[in-house]
């Protein structure tokens, strides 16, 4: 789904809503969640999940083209790590532990 998809569909399920309201308020989040995360700050939204920053560590890259040692320096990269109610949602029902197999103990004769 795309940007303007999400505000069409947002818009059509708010018929009291104007599109360019709806545009705004899905422009403002997007927004917000970029800052935040520009700061350094976590966003959790609760049952969606939560963005976050990773930091990595400079290092020695490999260009693929020439195979020359590039240095990449040290960045801070987006990270999304899924709410439980989104993973139950995705895998269709709630998550359920694999079954084991029980043990019966043998009889000793």
């Amino acid at each position: 789904m795309t940007r303007s998809e999400l505000i069409a569909q947002l818009a059509a399920s708010n018929p009291h809503l104007r599109q360019p309201d709806v545009e705004l308020i899905v422009s403002t989040i997007f927004d917000e969640i970029t800052e935040a995360l520009a700061r350094g700050d976590r966003v959790e939204l609760r049952g969606f999940g939560a963005f976050s920053t990773k930091r990595r560590d400079p290092r020695t890259g490999r260009n693929p083209r020439t195979g020359t040692a590039v240095e990449v320096s040290a960045k801070a990269v987006p990270y999304f790590k899924p709410g439980k109610e989104l993973r139950e949602r995705v895998n269709g029902g709630p998550l359920q532990a694999p079954q084991r197999k029980s043990r019966t103990p043998s009889a000793v004769g």
